[in-house]
């Protein structure tokens, strides 16, 4: 039996099931603001979000779906049939994601190879980007450091690799607040809620996160959007439209977003910003085993052509 997941497309008049995170630029869709041509869509709400995501990539639950880029990575890599849409949702630097306690051992990151490092899931989006800067800066591995999870990677056929662990907590703050590790990584969410006051190992956090930004010449993208591949071979217009409401929603949002990191790197259309984001987001993901082949970055923008005819 396969294990690619599976569902019933939806026929031509039913409502297009679209999960958004609420953002500054996805409310205008959700409350009318600014409609989608010709298409009833349905949004579900999840609060929290990332359970949506695990049922996309695991059920093919809706029809489009906000989906985290290491997700989207490991799903194309097992052959999921989602089709990327050129959308950033959410993004920003992460160098400010690795934290640990103010009162514990002023750590410099090379000093993590041979420790443990909390995390939610080594499938995590914002475990990506730390591990990816943390060897292509520091020269730590993510072979180097175990790494403690809470949670399952979204991608059922994913297996972890062996210097990867599974703890009890519930909480990737707890791990590091009982000392099971060195170090958390946390996405801005729980910067802000589970990690409140914990602080970045690295000290100049928001210089090193533009430094990345100014060496690539883009923003790490952390949420995208998909499609899937039976509703966008059967209802592509609905599709078209749906996706030219959003760049719309984005491009009439922007004075409620600064020149952030984070404010920057929420777009629509396809871009050297988004293709290099694509590249390095894939290559990082094979550094770290978490995808076994290199990424076609150029199909990838194929497959998502028709919205530009």
């Amino acid at each position: 039996m396969s294990d690619t997941p599976s569902r019933e497309t939806p026929s031509a008049d039913a409502p297009l099931s679209v999960v958004l995170g609420n953002h500054p630029h996805t409310r205008p869709l959700k409350d009318g603001t600014v409609p989608v041509d010709g298409v009833d869509c349905h949004y579900p709400e999840f609060s929290p979000l990332p359970p949506a995501f695990a049922r996309m990539v695991r059920h093919l639950a809706y029809d489009i779906c906000e989906m985290p880029m290491a997700t989207y990575l490991q799903a194309r890599d097992v052959g999921v049939p989602v089709t990327l849409l050129p959308v950033v949702l959410v993004g920003s630097t992460h160098h400010r994601s690795l934290t640990r306690l103010p009162d514990g051992p002023d750590l410099d990151p090379r000093e993590l190879a041979g420790r443990r490092v909390g995390v939610r899931s080594y499938g995590q989006t914002t475990g990506l980007w730390v591990r990816g800067w943390l060897q292509e800066e520091y020269g730590v591995k993510s072979s180097d450091v175990t790494w403690v999870t809470t949670e399952d990677v979204h991608v059922s056929q994913y297996t972890d690799p062996p210097y990867v662990e599974r703890s009890d907590s519930e909480r990737v703050a707890d791990l590091l607040r009982g000392a099971d590790v060195s170090a958390a990584v946390l996405g801005p969410k729980a910067i802000g809620g589970q990690g409140a006051g914990l602080v970045p190992l690295v000290k100049d956090a928001e210089q090193a996160g533009q430094a990345w930004i100014e060496r690539h010449g883009t923003v790490p993208a952390n949420h995208l959007l998909v499609v899937r591949d039976d509703v966008l071979r059967t209802r592509q217009d609905d599709v078209r439209a749906v996706y030219r409401a959003l760049e719309e929603a984005i491009m009439s949002t922007a004075d409620e977003r600064d020149d952030s990191p984070a404010g920057r790197a929420v777009t629509a259309g396809w871009s050297e910003r988004l293709t290099a984001c694509l590249e390095i987001a894939g290559q990082y993901a094979l550094e770290q085993g978490l995808i076994g082949e290199p990424i076609d970055v150029a199909a990838i923008e194929e497959k998502a052509a028709f919205l530009e005819r």
